[in-house]
């Protein structure tokens, strides 16, 4: 297969050249081109790495990311490449640069994350470990919190679907409400994700003993001598380090400034120093599945509350419009089902009577449009492709059911999407929400009620399991994750390592060793996966490495192994951006249809002295031992 492209700096396409291999491929996942470049309407995701750092898989788990990111901040316009290009890339300067410095942010927050957190290195929620807490907090938000703000009149509409307390990346306490959808994993990752992107955490404060950490709620006394020009970055404006440790010798000299700069510069200043409104959430589109069916990306809203630095409440919200954005996805996967029907071959009259699809189509879009009305512009477009449309599937001496329908097929799809984006992406998230003193009261409720725990929860937060407590059981045991799959959660000792604090294992040349090697093994369970293999067995050095995947049923019975189905070319395999893993459980679920079927995995390292038979035996024990603790219904 052989292909020549020339393309502008905009990506633009000028001249394109392929030889009949290379043209079919195209056509195969593509579908039909024509001359003007109608086919290539996909977005080209490209990820590069040239210092060696990171292999393939590292590059193509990111370009997952990424457009996962892009589906929970821009829901179904992702749907729309065209669409998709202008949330992207915005005319507005300030506006394109403000948001791809945010997508630049989050992804930064990720590569963080998956090199220094274990949770996200096998894309996990790790649970904190203290039964007696966890429970009175979720008591709490069930009883108190989410009930009260549900019941006030301040909340403009929004519903309290989930709340959760994180400590870090960690999760202390989680509470959905009776009618509201599961949070996937996925999204709930998702969420933690731009969680940490929001409010990052500081090793030097969140590694400190608890004699150390002070009350970081109160203002700091700051005395501040004014600059004549704003500084090279805006968090250096008001920095106590910087300003009271000032002698007079370092107060800055008068100078005398033009008027005109000075203006300017007072306007930068006032542009630096005016961040975005706290009380704004953020809009994020969750999956959601009730009894009207499964729908991908729902509208919510995200309030993201810091207690203190490294623990933060989240609250999700159900908007009162939310029924709008499942109409139009209905809508979309109707239209989807059609075009695909009619590239296939099947044509035919549109059947007058009867309750078939493309008539049920009809009369919800009527009535779908009524109920928007035209003062939209968005609207008026959706209203002349569905006029355009009709006009050619329903009227007498038209084509009726036809390829020549399936332009119209995707103006009516782009036309949808763009009420969405309408209704759902254009900053609507800052007109309806929680009032800002509703969301105060929330934070001090919640505040009251860990006041007392909050600098246990800092340093439990970096010591959650320790080995000690399993080498007299295990001896040889170096460091272990286990995961249920099913709940997507996990279980590990800690390995956080910082100047100030660090793991069992010191936080020299010793640890960094033991941790490259934890994240080797996870690398190589799943490159072998991926062809199948569910047990893994590698001696490495003074080291013996074992990874294990198997199913159980509820109640912790052991299923027979099958053959492990591969996940596509280009899919990675874990549960932020690609689920595999609630693929893998509806494939073995198929065969086990009467009972409820869980995954579960285990990565374990052990001293290379202990012979490979007690290792399996060691593995089998620890399995059953961490069965029990991972029951606790936390989601």
């Amino acid at each position: 297969m052989k292909c020549l492209l020339v393309a502008s700096e905009s990506a633009e396409v000028l001249f394109y050249w392929t030889d009949p291999e290379f043209h079919i491929r195209v056509q195969e996942q593509y579908g039909p081109t024509s001359d003007d470049g109608e086919g290539f309407e996909e977005c080209l995701y490209i990820a590069v790495n040239g210092d060696g750092e990171e292999n393939e898989d590292d590059l193509r788990r990111k370009i997952f990311v990424i457009k996962k990111l892009t589906e929970v901040m821009f829901g179904m316009v992702t749907l729309s490449s065209t669409l998709l290009r202008k949330e992207l890339r915005p005319q507005d300067t300030e506006q394109r640069r403000a948001l791809w410095r945010r997508l630049q942010g989050l992804l930064e927050t990720y590569s963080r994350l998956r090199e220094q957190d274990q949770s996200f290195l096998v894309e996990a929620v790790e649970r904190l470990i203290h039964p007696t807490l966890c429970e009175q907090c979720i008591e709490f938000l069930e009883r108190r919190l989410v009930q009260q703000l549900n019941s006030s009149a301040e909340r403009a509409g929004e519903e309290v679907q989930h709340a959760f307390i994180l400590v870090h990346t960690k999760l202390l306490a989680f509470y959905s409400s009776r009618n509201a959808s599961t949070l996937s994993s996925s999204d709930l990752l998702t969420l933690m994700l731009m969680v940490q992107h929001l409010h990052p955490s500081n090793p030097e404060i969140d590694d400190s003993s608890p004699e150390d950490i002070q009350d970081t709620t109160a203002d700091p006394e700051v005395f501040y001598t004014p600059e004549p020009s704003p500084p090279e970055h805006p968090a250096d404006w008001c920095s106590p380090s910087v300003e009271l440790g000032r002698t007079d010798m370092e107060a800055p000299m008068f100078q005398f400034v033009d008027p005109d700069i000075q203006m300017a510069e007072d306007s930068l200043q006032t542009l630096q120093m005016n961040p975005p409104d706290p009380a704004t959430p953020t809009r994020v589109f969750l999956e959601t599945t009730l009894k009207e069916g499964f729908f991908p990306m729902m509208p919510h809203s995200m309030y993201s509350l810091p207690l203190w630095p490294g623990i933060t409440l989240v609250l999700i919200t159900k908007i009162p419009s939310s029924q709008v954005a499942m109409s139009i996805y209905h809508f979309l996967e109707t239209v989807a089902k059609l075009e695909k029907r009619l590239k296939d071959g099947q044509e035919g009259a549109v059947p007058q009577r009867g309750h078939t699809p493309i008539q049920d189509l009809r009369s919800k879009m009527d009535k779908f449009i009524r109920v928007l009305g035209n003062n939209e512009i968005q609207t008026s477009l959706l209203q002349k492709a569905w006029a355009e449309f009709k006009a050619k599937a329903f009227s007498r001496g038209g084509p009726g059911l036809s390829r020549q329908l399936v332009p119209y097929c995707r103006n009516l799809h782009t036309q949808l999407c763009g009420v969405f984006r309408q209704c759902f992406v254009s900053g609507s998230c800052s007109t309806q929400r929680l009032s800002p003193s509703l969301q105060d009261r929330a934070l001090t409720m919640v505040q009251d009620k860990l006041l007392d725990w909050k600098d246990f929860l800092l340093v439990k937060s970096k010591r959650n399991i320790t080995m000690v407590s399993y080498l007299e059981e295990f001896p040889g045991l170096v460091h272990f994750i286990y995961v249920d799959r099913a709940a997507g959660q996990m279980i590990a000792p800690s390995l956080n390592m910082t100047e100030r604090a660090s793991s069992e294992l010191g936080k020299g040349p010793l640890a960094q060793y033991i941790k490259s090697k934890v994240w080797s093994l996870v690398g190589t369970a799943r490159r072998y996966l991926q062809k199948g293999y569910t047990t893994v067995t590698q001696r490495d050095g003074d080291y013996y490495l074992c990874y294990f995947l198997w199913f159980e049923n509820e109640t912790g019975y052991k299923l027979e192994v099958v053959d492990i189905p591969s996940p596509p070319d280009s899919a990675p395999i874990g549960m932020l951006a690609w689920d595999y893993y609630r693929k893998l459980l509806r494939y073995y679920s198929k065969s086990h249809s009467s009972e409820v079927v869980k995954c579960y995995e285990l990565f374990t390292m052990h001293l290379g002295v202990i012979p490979s038979d007690y290792v399996l035996q060691h593995c089998s024990q620890l399995a059953r031992k961490l069965w029990e603790p991972s029951r606790i219904p936390l989601l």
